[in-house]
């Protein structure tokens, strides 16, 4: 179920918090480089750094590895915190560290991620489901710096269901949900 827009949506529900947030970038792959690796080596599919994403309900994001990966998957798109982001490059001494190396699909800033565990929000007007924290792996510590993993635990980002079909766009974006967002 659709609806006109992700404004009435938020009426509907009760007392909705908007929060403007950034989506700094927006990432798919076609292939696993860490799922389904472990005591192999990481696969060599890159990223690329999408201005918008079609986003399909209960499939994942069109051309990311997750797409269709399994029915109601919990994990069929990841958001990652900006302000994280900054905070480990600086934390583990890694400034020329970029943010596809988290392998998450949507790096946003301005929002409280684990504040939408096991909640409804509309962002871009697209409605999600957030599933759980986006758990680190060991594969961190490979693919970001040694004490990644650790550093990153309680902070690894999002995983989210696809509720509706839309389209994410990079850039300034409205988030709708119950209880407090922003982290400013």
């Amino acid at each position: 179920m659709g609806f006109a827009c992700a404004e009435q949506m938020c009426l509907d529900r009760g007392s909705p918090v908007k929060s403007a947030v950034v989506i700094r970038h927006i990432f798919v792959s076609p292939g696993h480089n860490f799922f389904g690796h472990k005591d192999q080596p990481p696969g060599e599919h890159g990223t690329m750094d999408l201005p918008a994403v079609a986003c399909c309900a209960g499939r994942g994001l069109a051309g990311d590895r997750f797409h269709g990966y399994r029915p109601d998957y919990a994990g069929q798109v990841t958001f990652f915190a900006w302000e994280v982001y900054e905070a480990i490059k600086a934390e583990l001494g890694v400034p020329a560290l970029r943010p596809d190396a988290f392998r998450r699909n949507v790096v946003i800033e301005g929002a409280h991620l684990n504040s939408l565990i096991d909640s409804r929000f509309t962002l871009g007007g697209v409605e999600f489901e957030g599933t759980g924290e986006a758990r680190p792996c060991a594969w961190m510590n490979h693919a970001v710096a040694p004490g990644a993993e650790q550093w990153l635990r309680g902070r690894g980002g999002l995983r989210a269901r696809i509720l509706t079909d839309g389209t994410l766009h990079r850039g300034p974006a409205e988030l709708y949900a119950d209880g407090l967002l922003a982290l400013r």
